[in-house]
C-alpha cells in the first residue's frame, strides 16, 4: 500500500508562477536607445543631391533614409522620442520624389525593410497633410521587395517604435 504523506518535496516545479493572472512580462532596459540622429539627417536631407556614382543613383533622399533607420527607439520606453523617431522618419519619406521611392527601398536590406514597415504602420496613426499617399506609395514598394513576410514580422513583434 501506499502512504500518504503530506510532504511536497517532489514537486520540482511551482506551478503556481504559471497562472494567467501572475503573468509579468520581461523588462527590457533602455540600454541607451537615443533614437536617430536628428542632425545628420537633417543634414543628408539639406545637402545638394548628388547623382550616378557608378551607375547607381545614391541622392541625399537614400542617405537620410539609411540613417533616420540606423538607431531606432524600439527598446525605449520613452514614448517622446518613439514619437520625435516617427516624425523623422515621416518627413524623410515625404521628401522622397515618386520616381526615388523604388531606389531607396532597393538601398535597404530585409531588417531595415522590416524597421521602415514599422515606421509606416506607425505613420499610419498620425496623419499629416500629404503624408497618407506618400505612405501608401511607400507600403507598396516595400511590400513589393518584402512580400507577406514583411506583414507579418511587423505585425507579431512585440518591439515597437
Amino acid at each position: 500500500m501506499s502512504k500518504n504523506t503530506g510532504s511536497s518535496k517532489f514537486r520540482k516545479v511551482n506551478v503556481d508562477e504559471y497562472d494567467e493572472e501572475k503573468f509579468q512580462e520581461a523588462d527590457e532596459a533602455d540600454n541607451g536607445v537615443q533614437g536617430p540622429n536628428e542632425s545628420e539627417v537633417v543634414g543628408f536631407l539639406n545637402q545638394y543631391p548628388f547623382y550616378k556614382i557608378q551607375n547607381q543613383s545614391n541622392c541625399k533622399n537614400v542617405e537620410a533614409l539609411k540613417a533616420v533607420l540606423n538607431n531606432p527607439p524600439q527598446g525605449s520606453k520613452d514614448q517622446a522620442l518613439k514619437d520625435r523617431a516617427v516624425n523623422l522618419v515621416v518627413r524623410v519619406l515625404t521628401s522622397f520624389k515618386s520616381s526615388e521611392i523604388e531606389n531607396g527601398v532597393k538601398a535597404l536590406d530585409d531588417k531595415s525593410l522590416d524597421l521602415l514597415m514599422k515606421y509606416i504602420y506607425r505613420g499610419f496613426e498620425f496623419p499629416s497633410e500629404g503624408s497618407s499617399a506618400s505612405l501608401l506609395t511607400w507600403h507598396e514598394k516595400v511590400y513589393a521587395k518584402g512580400g507577406n513576410g514583411s506583414i507579418v514580422r511587423v505585425l507579431t513583434d512585440r518591439k515597437c517604435v
